[in-house]
């Protein structure tokens, strides 16, 4: 343990990037990928909490566009995130790493629920934590359920695992050449600059408890091993209050 920076994680899995260039769905490649990247960090003895979005399969603010009611909307989201959880569990235990699924919704023939000491001691005996269902409450995103799960199990930092994004810039690099990529920012520096990284109520309960972020690009291999091990690359975002 005395190579790693960061001793227990909560790393955040977008549903785009399980879905790799598929889109949508789920892309079996990607998840194999994920899952080995996923068991180095592992073998080093880091306790992981991982929270998956569900973007791939359904987004709430789409159902709600379409005239759908945003509550229903958002609950059919959850269910997507524990779809993409259960995926990411199969490919983990393929590789040998002992993992459990909690869902923030109960349903207890394929998972258990969320109970927050019962996470910790997992963690504690080195079983890898998905997080699915999101908070369990509509008009919440994932990403305020990775700060609010962060906050809970006292993680060290938030992984904000990207699809081929290496940071955070001040505009997409692939429509403005000029975009510049930030090394370091704060949580209000997101705020300020509108930069969409997160959303505010992730961000204000990042920087409520200091909770540091690392913006990264996950599909380049070792990445998730070189945040751990305190390694300049992608963005970090202050969690300062």
């Amino acid at each position: 343990m005395n190579q790693v920076k960061y001793k227990r994680i909560i790393l955040k899995v977008s549903g785009e990037a399980l879905a790799g260039t598929n889109g949508t769905g789920i892309n079996p490649e990607v998840i194999r990928h994920l899952a080995s990247e996923i068991k180095k960090v592992h073998d080093m003895g880091v306790e992981i909490g991982i929270v998956c979005g569900g973007g791939n399969m359904w987004r709430g603010e789409t159902g709600a566009n379409l005239g759908m009611e945003r509550a229903q909307a958002d609950y059919m989201g959850m269910l997507a995130t524990i779809m993409n959880g259960l995926a990411l569990q199969d490919g983990l235990e393929n590789l040998g790493v002992p993992t459990r699924v909690q869902t923030s919704i109960e349903m207890r023939q394929i998972a258990e629920p969320y109970i927050r000491r019962k996470a910790i001691r997992h963690l504690e005996k080195g079983r890898v934590v998905i997080f699915g269902g999101g908070t369990g409450n509509p008009y919440f995103s994932t990403d305020t359920t990775a700060a609010l799960r962060a906050a809970e199990i006292d993680a060290d930092v938030i992984l904000m695992a990207k699809n081929g994004v290496d940071g955070v810039y001040s505009a997409d690099p692939k429509l403005d050449p000029s975009a510049k990529k930030y090394d370091e920012l704060t949580q209000l520096d997101l705020i300020s600059k509108n930069l969409k990284v997160m959303d505010s109520t992730a961000s204000s309960l990042s920087m409520d408890n200091d909770i540091p972020l690392i913006v990264f690009n996950v599909n380049k291999p070792g990445n998730i091993q070189k945040v751990v091990e305190g390694e300049n690359i992608g963005t970090v975002i202050r969690g300062d209050k």
